[in-house]
């Protein structure tokens, strides 16, 4: 691969929420759209399109050619579209391959976009679409169908082991909803931007104990997309560039992975070791919180803090902007929302923007270096699919 470097060149997104009156091509072409202006190119510039899309096929019956049809009014239809399934970290899969194509030389300028229609009239849909992200062998008949929470059961599960491990308790993953609300709320595509009380998650309603319905990722619509350039291919450009510095993706392995979150950490390991940094290094993270604990598990699994102490890192407030190492400043998937195809493209627009300086009022001030793990599926209680990029802010002289 030699001495090439991918940048993050653009970035775009359509605002993420209950959109049951727009198409998921409506919402894909938005974000695409926005990409393109960002990085000041044109449907004719890209070389390749990789689409991010997980239960379409389940959803809205689309299968096959989502990101064609998806696309098709963007004047992108006669380039390569590679269509890319890996639950929720399709979005960082369609990334990773987007980056290495560009590296091996293939491609100068790549399109990835990330979209997915979630919300549906009859709510069995999408919760039947969630549980296909699981083995289906390993479900009994209601959870397979849909009448009952598959991953929440899951994430439950864990949180139990989590709590008896490390004394976390459920008045923390209380004050990770209300810091990712208050990030949320800096957000315009954040589907939940009001604030929330410590008391008002505790007493949203039980989903799964100790799980609330505040402490769970939603159901959402919403698309985002990222243009990605090798940095001879960006020039001449703007002085501050967002380099991505690693690409790392695992799958979790149940006759292996006696640690849950252990498929994170491999994954960190071989980002960090790609990028050359370590995580004292981080400035920013976005993290997979599909529920409230999984921040605290994966703030340690990523080497943020030592074992047992992620409930220590969040109450000394090193996770909230202003802290030593804010986790989702743009409130994650409890707040920012969750559809499945788009949130690995978020998650990098999101840490392309804190880089770029770009993030508004919910700007890290001074961050260079930003973290991105995005997680999917469950194969025999092991993730499917675990992704850790680093992205760097690098400047140059014109």
């Amino acid at each position: 691969m030699g001495s090439l470097r991918v940048v993050v060149e653009g970035v775009g997104a359509a605002p993420f929420g209950k959109h049951l009156h727009r198409s998921l091509r409506d919402l894909a072409e938005e974000a695409a759209v926005e990409a393109l202006k960002d990085a000041g190119v044109t449907a004719d510039d890209v070389d390749a399109v990789f689409f991010s899309n997980s239960v379409a096929g389940i959803v809205t019956g689309q299968e096959a050619i989502r990101g064609q049809t998806a696309l098709r009014g963007t004047g992108l239809l006669g380039k390569p579209v590679f269509n890319v399934e890996n639950a929720c970290a399709s979005g960082s899969s369609a990334f990773l391959l987007a980056r290495n194509g560009i590296l091996a030389g293939t491609w100068q300028t790549v399109l990835v976009v990330g979209a997915e229609k979630m919300f549906h009239e009859d709510r069995i849909v999408p919760y039947r679409a969630l549980a296909s992200a699981a083995d289906l062998s390993d479900l009994p008949e209601e959870a397979a169908s849909g009448a009952s929470p598959v991953f929440m059961e899951l994430y439950a599960e864990r949180t139990r082991g989590y709590m008896e491990r490390t004394g976390a308790t459920a008045a923390d993953f209380a004050e990770v909803v209300v810091k990712a609300r208050a990030h949320a709320a800096g957000n315009p595509i954040a589907q939940y931007r009001g604030q929330v009380t410590a008391d008002e998650v505790l007493t949203s309603g039980d989903v799964v104990p100790p799980l609330t319905k505040f402490m769970c990722s939603p159901i959402s619509d919403g698309a985002a997309a990222v243009v990605l350039s090798s940095a001879k291919a960006a020039e001449p450009g703007p002085i501050v560039q967002v380099e991505v510095l690693a690409s790392q993706l695992v799958t979790g392995n149940p006759l292996h992975d006696g640690d849950p979150a252990g498929y994170v950490a491999e994954a960190a390991r071989r980002a960090y070791e790609e990028a050359g940094v370590g995580p004292g290094e981080v400035d920013v993270v976005e993290l997979h919180d599909a529920a409230a604990p999984a921040e605290l598990e994966y703030s340690e699994a990523l080497g943020l803090c030592g074992p047992g102490e992620g409930p220590s890192l969040l109450r000394q407030g090193a996770t909230r902007l202003g802290g030593r190492v804010p986790i989702n400043t743009g409130g994650g998937l409890i707040a920012r929302g969750h559809p499945m195809g788009a949130t690995g493209v978020a998650q990098i627009r999101e840490i392309a923007l804190q880089l770029r300086g770009d993030a508004g009022e919910r700007q890290v001030q001074g961050a260079r270096i930003g973290l991105v793990q995005n997680a999917g599926g469950s194969v025999g209680g092991a993730s499917a699919a675990s992704a850790v990029h680093i992205l760097a802010r690098r400047s140059r002289s014109r």
